[in-house]
């Protein structure tokens, strides 16, 4: 055969095999042997080998390709990844229906269609497809950057490297490890002398980050997609799970359509007891609203979305002794008793910690001192003293009383009116401020590389370093004189502080330490309060009020009341002034998409509108890099009318606002 015959029978060759490959390794259903399969790769091999330069990038032979440098890069997911909000009885499942509904507007007594899917314990996954040619798979990561594992999770056979159809499309999904493949792996890993893998999704995250793609094609990963971002035009879940499908996806077959949430329960219970014959590990069952417009009309909180939760098993148990009850001072100040305990496998790793969150709750619980205790871990979740055995007690055990001072700097606690934490009174406290300087420079916030718990203790007992501008002040002969630092390793770190220097507007927010303010919230107010520099920052976000900031999405009154508090410290303040003088410098987060009209806009609501629920539009708005308030006021640029509206337009009106009708507003969002 010539070139030109040779390069049409390739090209038949690769069709054959991804029929093959997907019958074998996604729907389980083999349609020639292996042995025929292996003569069609060597067909396809012989052929690159004559003429390399015809070589698809979906042939079976390029799963494996070069290894990765040191690092993976970061890239910035095009859609957000959210997540969903664990919850772990079925009256917390009834609470969620309760509140899909209420957003909703419907009925109490309505059934709701949700999909029941498997919840599968591995790696969240976004995978990239160009022209119906795999293209990248990316991390979920924090949400809004993820890491590149491309060279990895192409290993995975599954994984078609060409859909069915020649499109552009993001799908997400769960990369795992069978249980068998763990086995297998770890047996391995014994005989070699390594400490074997704890459990599947251990396994499953180490092997996607290898730098060789070899070791994770060796280990037998496998893939089950769950969503297609951005759509295709698609109205249920049930359909996207389909269409997936017919894509050349493989999808967990274990889906059910429920009529209603009670429905949904059942088939939650069902897999209570059945989840062990399963030949990989799944930690719960997603529970999602089927119909895909009301899922982008209830939209997202913070951090989870509102249309979905994920029912999580009851969590894995074990017995143990509590040796000691120690109060631990956060960088809030609040003590938290923290049980030492004997050493003991759950969940798939060993735990000897476990928080009792506050004194009450030690309280409640009445745990004590050499007291043994059941202890629970579920998956990812803090483990927890569940309760007390009481009747292996041997009255030696030892009451613990609720501390009058702060066992670290020996000043009065407090505890204010309304909350339950104590705190140390004293704002200086040491372990106040090293675990202030710890969330400081930890990789969410500033990222200092080499700053790490022991050295920003050293720092601080030296007197280097007490509060986090000092750390921009520090020089290479103020550390190469300590015990831990040799020239070069002071070098590094005065490197790694510079380059730090530069940091997004959500990670300095989320560095400051303000209270209740984590990751979620330091982004949303990263929007709200987007920046250039510390001064047109501290500009912004010292004039919102608190109802301003109430008003912003995602962020509550407890959340609200907290940034406030704490912008209006003058001491905050004048440490934050001190960053900039130092050369602290803010990269503006990506802006929200805009819309002629209404971005940057302030809305005011008043009165029933037709088409629109209150919260539908405020969604709307928000999207559309508006803002939404509750009063009138000179800031305001519109007061939309509904029906029956309040004294909100006689206000509008003797401020000179302009007041639009539903028809109007909605042609400003077209």
């Amino acid at each position: 055969m010539n070139k030109a015959e040779t390069q049409k029978r390739y090209q038949k060759l690769l069709k054959q095999m991804q029929e093959v490959d997907h019958a074998y390794y996604v729907l389980d259903k083999p349609i020639i042997s292996d042995a025929a399969r292996d003569s069609l790769k060597d067909e396809i091999e012989a052929i690159e080998k004559q003429f390399p330069d015809i070589i698809a990038p979906d042939s079976p032979t390029q799963r494996i390709g070069g290894r990765a440098m040191n690092k993976f890069s970061k890239i910035k997911h095009s859609i957000p990844k959210y997540s969903l909000d664990d919850v772990f009885s079925f009256d917390e499942v009834r609470e969620f229906d309760a509140r899909v509904k209420r957003f909703l507007d419907l009925p109490t007594a309505e059934q709701i269609e949700y999909t029941c899917e498997l919840k599968i314990d591995g790696l969240n996954m976004s995978f990239h497809y160009k022209n119906g040619l795999f293209e990248k798979a990316v991390t979920r990561g924090d949400g809004i950057y993820g890491e590149d594992v491309t060279h990895t999770v192409r290993t995975i056979k599954s994984l078609p490297l060409r859909l069915t159809e020649n499109i552009d499309v993001e799908l997400g999904g769960e990369v795992f490890m069978p249980k068998k493949s763990l086995e297998k792996i770890n047996k391995k890993f014994i005989h070699e002398g390594k400490s074997p893998f704890a459990n599947t999704r251990n396994a499953a995250a180490g092997s996607v980050r290898q730098l060789d793609p070899a070791i994770a094609s060796e280990r037998e990963l496998d893939i089950y997609c769950w969503a297609i971002y951005g759509g295709k035009g698609l109205k249920k879940q049930m359909d996207v799970l389909k269409e997936m499908s017919a894509l050349g996806f493989k999808v967990n077959d274990h889906y059910e359509l429920a009529e209603g949430i009670e429905a949904a329960i059942k088939f939650c219970q069902s897999w209570t007891s059945k989840r062990d014959k399963l030949a990989y590990d799944i930690d719960g069952v997603a529970i999602k609203v089927n119909n895909l417009q009301w899922q982008e009309r209830l939209g997202r909180a913070a951090k989870y979305v509102r249309w979905a939760c994920a029912y999580k098993f009851p969590a894995e148990q074990a017995t143990t002794i509590v040796e000691d009850i120690v109060w631990q001072v956060g960088r809030t100040g609040a003590l938290t008793p923290v049980a030492h305990l004997r050493p003991v496998l759950v969940a798939g790793s060993t735990v000897s910690r476990a928080t009792l969150h506050n004194f009450e709750e030690l309280t409640r619980k009445d745990v004590r001192i050499g007291d043994t205790v059941i202890l629970q871990k579920a998956g990812d979740i803090i483990p927890e003293v569940v309760e007390v055995l009481l009747k292996l007690r041997s009255s030696k055990e030892k009451k613990v009383a609720q501390p009058t001072k702060c066992p670290i700097c020996g000043s009065a606690v407090v505890k204010k009116e309304g909350e339950v934490a104590i705190k140390c009174s004293n704002k200086s406290c040491y372990a106040q401020e090293r675990e202030q300087l710890i969330h400081f420079a930890s990789k969410k916030g500033f990222n200092i590389e080499g700053l790490g718990d022991k050295n920003i203790e050293l720092l601080l007992n030296e007197g280097l370093i007490k509060d986090f501008a000092d750390i921009f002040e520090l020089k290479v002969g103020d550390l190469s004189t300590l015990d831990r630092f040799a020239k070069r390793s002071s070098e590094k770190l005065i490197e790694s502080i510079a380059k730090s220097k530069q940091v997004s507007v959500s990670k300095f927010i989320y560095a400051l330490g303000i209270r209740y303010v984590g990751e979620e919230n330091a982004t949303v107010l990263a929007q709200e309060v987007n920046s250039k520099s510390i001064n047109e920052f501290l500009h912004k976000v010292t004039s919102l009020s608190v109802v301003e900031l109430n008003e912003t999405e995602g962020v509550g009154d407890k959340v609200a009341s907290s940034i406030f508090e704490y912008f209006v410290n003058k001491n905050n303040i004048k440490r934050i002034e001190r960053l900039a003088d130092l050369g602290v410098v803010l990269l503006p987060v990506p802006k929200r998409k805009n819309q002629a009209g209404v971005t940057g806009k302030i809305f005011v609501l008043t009165g029933t509108l037709e088409t629109l629920s209150r919260d539908e539009a405020k969604e709307i708005i928000k999207k559309l890099g508006g803002k939404v308030a509750g009063t009138v006021s000179r800031k305001t640029d519109y007061v939309v009318l509904g029906e029956n509206p309040g004294n909100k337009k006689t206000e509008a009106d003797n401020l000179g606002i302009k007041v639009i009708s539903e028809q109007e507003f909605k042609k400003l969002l077209q």
